[in-house]
């Protein structure tokens, strides 16, 4: 049988866990619901949606639900979809010309 610490401890990660599955996935809804815009070309509402995903990320990482480095990571993955997205169509490759 466990010490009654460690049983202490487990009831106290169950709880962490529960109140961080909830912080976690709103972090997820944001950055999928800033994505869609994104991909649809809707870019003033992107643009918002990505502030309210970069905002979420930063809150989860201050209270150490997510490690300061994936939050970071993620920002930057969202907001260069959203720079890429703004630039607008690559251009298209000049022929190169026949020797």
């Amino acid at each position: 049988m466990a010490s009654k610490s460690a049983m202490k401890q487990a009831r106290a990660a169950s709880r962490r866990q529960q109140r961080n599955k909830s912080a976690r996935t709103e972090v997820k809804t944001n950055i999928n619901r800033a994505e869609k815009l994104i991909f649809s070309g809707d870019l003033k509402a992107a643009g918002e949606a990505v502030n309210v995903a970069v905002s979420s990320l930063d809150k989860a990482a201050g209270k150490k639900m997510l490690h300061a480095n994936n939050a970071a990571r993620r920002k930057a993955r969202l907001l260069k979809k959203l720079n890429k997205a703004a630039a607008g169509p690559a251009p298209a490759p000049k022929p190169e010309k026949a020797a």
